[in-house]
């Protein structure tokens, strides 16, 4: 038994690309997972952008800019529901989505411009080309890296019987 009277979240790490579908059409696992386990399980975004979306890594800025202002989920989200808007209208979309969640627009066009979360997304990248991600979605969860760019299947069971192993290891 844990001394403490709610053991640390295990932690999901999902390296994604906010221009990329095959993320959007992960959001739907992600949102089972949280269902499942509230609190118990961290789901973290962490940035990949890759170099065949244009927008990718101004969209991962702009998801840390929404981090910031209070709004990162939903932010991410929101981008991701229109991974198609923003490959044709970039940049401008990004501030769209800002001033329709009702984030600070102006902040968000002046972090794209000096560049501010530039380290955090260039340390993800980094860090996840370390461990092997090649393509998005990829997660890691309990030591272990799941490629969900190819195909999706059966990638919610895996993640959900590492978590619950994981879980039960904290009693």
């Amino acid at each position: 038994m844990s001394d403490s009277p709610s053991a640390a979240p295990v932690v999901l790490d999902l390296w994604c690309e906010l221009e990329c579908p095959d993320c959007h059409r992960a959001l739907s696992d992600v949102h089972a997972l949280r269902a499942r386990y509230g609190e118990r399980l961290e789901v973290r975004l962490r940035h990949f952008p890759l170099e065949k979306h244009k927008h990718a890594y101004a969209a991962a800025q702009a998801a840390e800019e929404a981090v910031v202002q209070g709004k990162g989920w939903p932010y991410i989200e929101a981008v991701l529901a229109r991974t198609a808007d923003l490959a044709r209208a970039g940049e401008p979309l990004l501030i769209e989505l800002a001033g329709e969640l009702g984030l600070d627009a102006e902040e968000f066009d002046t972090a794209l411009i000096d560049g501010r979360h530039l380290l955090i997304v260039d340390a993800d990248q980094a860090e996840g080309k370390a461990i092997g991600v090649t393509g998005t979605p990829t997660y890691v969860i309990g030591e272990e890296r799941l490629d969900g760019g190819k195909s999706q299947e059966g990638l919610r069971a895996r993640i959900e019987e590492i978590a619950d192993r994981l879980l039960a290891g904290q009693d």
